[in-house]
This record gives structure tokens, sequence and C-alpha cells, in this order.
């Protein structure tokens, strides 16, 4: 697989994307706009260094950006050089899971988006499904476990030059304000990979809900489920709640969650009005 990822075809095709993508210069201070004379003088050592397990990422540039509701996200920017080879093994990789996502999982995947969350959400109370399971998961970026993570990638590749690149990536370092942070949790958000491993987490929790015979929608780490009585939401609510925290070791922000009608719901900044 590693072959597939550093075949001359994928990673023009990952440089092209990195480019349109633009974004800001890692902690090596290298633009997009660098990148092509960098990899004409590096691309051999690059690979070399991949081959033999060699190559170690640069640290990520940890970068807080303002909420909506006044609070502070923190992105993390690996350098455009990591950025190209995560776009590479994504697309590599990212096929082998497609094959198996739920159709009621709309975030960042391909020919899916928000609207679609929305108009699958609006269907759901029109036809009676008006008490509605609303979990909101705390920090969800933050809190990934990686050797979970990683033993669900195992499932679909085995390839270990693959999985030893993808958890080097996970485990590198911060620099937030000039202060390097060892990492041994969470996704950071700005990385070509994050949206594929987000959904390859939280894959499981769709496969639970379809096992328990529930309509539900979920975007990226936005996700409800819709039920008929508020007896039944509640029975679902602790039964997710338990199966988040032993079983993806995820904390939910209670105070965020609970039970909703659908005057109450709000979804991706929709409001949905009950009919």
């Amino acid at each position: 697989m590693i072959e597939k990822v550093l075949h001359r075809g994928n990673l023009l095709l990952a440089y092209r994307q990195v480019l349109t993508n633009q974004g800001s210069a890692g902690v090596d201070g290298m633009s997009v706009y660098e990148l092509a004379a960098h990899l004409q003088v590096n691309q051999h050592a690059i690979a070399t260094a991949i081959r033999s397990s060699q190559y170690l990422p640069q640290p990520i540039l940890g970068v807080a950006i303002p909420k909506s509701n006044g609070q502070k996200r923190l992105l993390g920017i690996p350098t455009v050089t990591d950025r190209l080879l995560q776009q590479a093994v994504n697309q590599t990789i990212a096929p082998l899971f497609e094959l198996e996502f739920k159709p009621h999982s709309y975030g960042l995947r391909p020919n899916r988006n928000a609207q679609q969350a929305v108009l699958q959400a609006q269907k759901n109370i029109n036809e009676g499904y008006q008490h509605i399971v609303d979990i909101d998961l705390k920090s969800f970026f933050d809190e990934v476990e990686h050797c979970l993570l990683l033993q669900l990638i195992y499932r679909k590749v085995k390839c270990p030059l693959t999985l030893r690149l993808i958890r080097k990536w996970l485990r590198a370092p911060i620099l937030i304000q000039g202060k390097l942070t060892k990492r041994r949790r969470g996704v950071p958000q700005g990385s070509p990979l994050s949206p594929l491993l987000s959904n390859i987490m939280l894959h499981e929790l769709d496969k639970e809900l379809e096992r328990q015979g529930l309509r539900y929608v979920r975007y990226a780490n936005d996700f409800s489920a819709y039920t008929k009585s508020e007896s039944e939401a509640r029975l679902v609510g602790n039964s997710l709640f338990l199966f988040l925290k032993n079983k993806l070791s995820l904390p939910i922000n209670r105070e965020k969650s609970g039970i909703r009608r659908p005057v109450d719901l709000q979804i991706l900044g929709y409001h949905l009005p009950e009919r």
C-alpha cells in the first residue's frame, strides 16, 4: 500500500489538492507556493525515509480561532510537506472505508453535505419521530483515543509502513504560543486526514445506532437520534451515553445534550419546525 501512497500520480494529485486548499504555513514557515521547489529537491529523500520507517513528521502548529459562541477552537496546522503526505494517504485509504460508511453519515464525505442531513432530519420529524436524542460530544477532536482509532484503521489498512506513518502524525507534538506539547489523544482539526479519521471512529457509533434500529442523522461529530416517545428517547439516550463512554471512550457535554422536541432542535444551524 505504501507504494500506492508514494506513486508519482497519487502524489501529484495530492499536491494539486494541497495547492487548491491553500492554508497557512506550518512550523517551518513554508507556504504552499514553495512546496513544488522543496519536493523537486527532497522528494526522493522523503520517500526513502518513509520506506525505511525513518520519516519523522514535524510538530503541528496550534492556532486558536474564535467560535460563534465566543469560545475558541484549536486548529492544528501540519507543515505543507506533511499535508501533502497526509492527502496522499487519504486518497489511498479513504475508498476502503467509504465502502462501509453508512447512508445517514453526511459530514466530510464525497457527494454528501449539510443540506442532505437537514432534509433527513426533517423527514424523520415529519414521519412522527418527534422525540429527539440530541447529544453533543465534548471536545471530540481532542478526546479521540489513538490506540482505539489505530485498531479501527488496522481493519482495512494492513500495511505496517502506512499505519506507522499515521501513528506518527497522530503523536506529533503541537506548538502553541512557542511551547511544544506532547499529544496522546485527539485528532487535530486542520489536517487532510482528520475528517476521514473522525468518520472512521464515529462509524462505530453509526453501527450501534443501526443495530438498535434507530433513525438518526450524523454530520461529522454532530448527531441526533429520532424516536416516537419521550420514554423511548430516554432509554436511547442512556444507552448511547454508555456506548460512547465504554466503547469509544468519548465523553458527552451534558449541558448541551438532552431530549428535544422539534421546536427546540437546532441541527447544523437550522431550526426544524414541527408538523
